[in-house]
């Protein structure tokens, strides 16, 4: 099963990545139209009009698919959100989405650092439709419970998941602290049924420890994902091992889905002098380059583990790192998620996250569908993948992702 082809998203959020939030300034077009449904559905379109990046709009006719959707009639919102709906599918792209008010509310806190759920990251396979465990976030209630990688989610709160979408199953996981949510689960042949308690899930923006080795102590980081609180916590980890003198560094990307875009373009800051880190390109064309300035934190060698579930602001990081020489990638192909989105405001309160730019690596390369190659490949065990274990940082020997990192870092430090 390609992970390329799959949808990924948190259940207990709505967890994809996004670069920025910004406010939507409407036009005279939609300024127009009062305050009722059918300007919901117009404001959803003229963001996607001006801001998307594909401008043949998978080959649609734009401005004919707004006269369809503004002929009709609208009596509710719930109607106007719908045809939202209806509408954005015909770009076949699953990063760009309609969420409601409160569905922004737990993106927000997502990106932040924290969020209320179970803890369990999903992908939705559009060749069987069923929805696939990617991981759970360890010490969650879904990690607790036992619920792993590849399970299948069959129903959740006893609806079916082939009845239900992405945004329909946050609704139905949303809920306060201490609340339960049931889902079942497929494991091969086996089906299992479980009561989750939702909790404040707050997401670490980094772990770190001294890993002892034969050429001294080597400084091993592990980044979950890429939020507000990533930078800074970068920053103090660096800072410390630094002044712990260790020789190398072994930086773990995997599992990591990405996040806030910014987090990685400065933490590419701190490895990087002076050169270009990436390009991001518009839906007008207009090249923006991001470039380090310098000082760097540490100029000793560099290793990054990667995988296959290592997307977006991951591989910005790894494709900015590799490119210039700083660090070698170990592990298998990245995810391939090599385009930008930003969330916009509609006036009720809901939104839209919109792909808004690709981005390119230092050498002009494309991410998208294309993932990052490493330069040394390892597999896991078949059937195995990384899973942290909770109150356990550095990963075991019995890892051989880790393990070669290991050696090509001892054969850069001598």
């Amino acid at each position: 099963m390609s992970m390329v082809r799959l949808q990924v998203f948190r259940i207990m959020a709505v967890g994809a990545a996004i670069a920025s939030t910004l406010t939507l300034n409407l036009s005279l077009a939609e300024a127009k139209l009062d305050n009722s449904p059918k300007a919901l559905v117009d404001q959803a379109w003229q963001i996607v009009y001006q801001e998307y990046v594909d401008r043949t709009f998978n080959q649609r006719d734009w401005l004919e698919v707004r006269q369809e959707y503004l002929n009709r009639s609208y009596t509710s919102t719930e109607q106007a959100y719908l045809a939202v709906n209806e509408m954005l599918k015909q770009l076949e792209d699953p990063y760009t989405r309609f969420l409601t008010p409160d569905s922004i509310k737990d993106l927000v806190d997502n990106v932040s650092g924290g969020f209320i759920g179970v803890g369990v990251t999903v992908a939705l396979d559009p060749l069987t439709q069923e929805w696939v465990v990617v991981n759970s976030i360890a010490g969650s209630p879904a990690a607790v419970a036992g619920i792993r990688s590849q399970d299948i989610v069959v129903s959740i709160n006893g609806k079916p998941t082939s009845q239900i979408n992405p945004k329909q199953a946050s609704e139905y996981i949303i809920g306060p602290v201490g609340s339960k949510v049931a889902l079942q689960i497929r494991r091969g042949k086996e089906f299992s049924r479980y009561q989750l308690v939702r909790e404040q899930i707050d997401l670490n923006p980094l772990v770190y420890e001294v890993q002892v080795t034969a050429v001294g102590d080597i400084g091993y980081i592990r980044m979950p994902a890429f939020t507000t609180k990533s930078t800074k916590a970068m920053q103090a980890a660096l800072t410390d091992l630094e002044k712990r003198q260790v020789k190398g560094y072994i930086l773990d990307l995997r599992q990591n889905p990405g996040g806030v875009f910014e987090a990685s373009i400065q933490i590419a800051r701190m490895w990087i002098g002076k050169d270009r880190l990436i390009s991001r390109v518009d839906e007008q064309g207009k090249q923006e380059r991001f470039v380090a300035y310098g000082p760097v934190l540490t100029r000793k060698p560099l290793v990054i583990l990667v995988d296959e579930k290592s997307a977006s602001a991951s591989e910005v990081l790894a494709a900015a790192l590799q490119d210039h020489k700083r660090a070698k990638l170990v592990g298998v192909q990245t995810f391939g998620k090599g385009v930008v989105q930003v969330l916009k405001n509609l006036g009720d309160g809901s939104g839209l996250v919109v792909t808004v730019a690709k981005y390119y690596t230092p050498q002009g390369k494309s991410i998208h569908k294309l993932g990052i190659k490493p330069d040394v490949f390892v597999n896991m065990p078949s059937g195995e993948e990384f899973k942290p274990q909770p109150g356990q940082i550095l990963p075991p020997q019995s890892d051989p992702q880790y393990t070669r990192g290991l050696k090509v870092l001892t054969k850069a430090i001598k």
